[in-house]
C-alpha cells in the first residue's frame, strides 16, 4: 500500500513588514564561562522603531541577555519596552540566534560592520501591552531579521500572518 501524499493541515504562514527596530546598545558584560558555556548581557539604551505598523521609540532600559555556546552560536533573549508615538507602552520579548563563519562573527566581535547576510540573525518576537488601541498585538507572532552593528541592533520585524 502506497502511503497517501503529505498535504499541510492548513495555510502557510506570511510575513506582512511591521517596522524596523533600531537599537542603540552598551558594552557587553561576560559572567564568564558557565557550563554549558559563557553566560553574558548587553544593556539596551534606545532607539527608535519605525514603519507601517509601529512607530515611536525605544524606552531605555532594557537587556539583551546572551549565552554564547560551544559550539559557536550565540543565543539571544531580548527584553525591552517601546513607547509607540501615541505614548502607549509596549513589551518586547525577542528571543533568537546569531552565527556564521569563524572569522565573521569575529569581527562582529571586533565591532566591525559586517553584512547582514554574510552571517544568521534571526529572532521570534512576542508583545505584551495593555493599551486598548493597541491590544491586537497581544495575539502576534513576529520574526525578525537582524544585522549587529558596532554600537546598534537593526531588526526588520516581520508579523506572521
Amino acid at each position: 500500500m502506497t502511503p497517501a501524499p503529505f498535504a499541510p493541515a492548513g495555510a502557510h504562514p506570511g510575513l506582512i513588514f511591521m517596522a524596523q527596530v533600531a537599537c542603540e546598545v552598551g558594552p557587553l558584560t561576560s559572567l564568564g564561562p558557565c557550563p554549558s558555556g559563557e553566560r553574558r548581557f548587553v544593556p539596551l539604551h534606545g532607539g527608535t522603531v519605525q514603519g507601517p505598523e509601529l512607530n515611536g521609540q525605544i524606552v531605555p532600559g532594557g537587556v539583551d541577555w546572551q549565552w554564547a555556546r560551544a559550539d559557536g552560536v550565540l543565543e539571544i533573549a531580548a527584553h525591552y519596552a517601546l513607547r509607540l508615538h501615541d505614548g502607549a507602552l509596549v513589551e518586547v520579548r525577542s528571543e533568537g540566534l546569531r552565527h556564521g563563519p569563524p572569522e565573521v562573527m569575529a569581527r562582529l566581535a571586533q565591532g566591525q560592520d559586517v553584512p547582514a547576510d554574510a552571517y544568521f540573525f534571526r529572532t521570534l518576537m512576542r508583545f505584551t501591552t495593555g493599551a486598548p488601541h493597541w491590544a491586537h498585538l497581544n495575539a502576534v507572532m513576529a520574526v525578525a531579521s537582524g544585522q549587529r552593528q558596532a554600537h546598534r541592533v537593526v531588526l526588520d520585524v516581520y508579523r506572521l500572518t
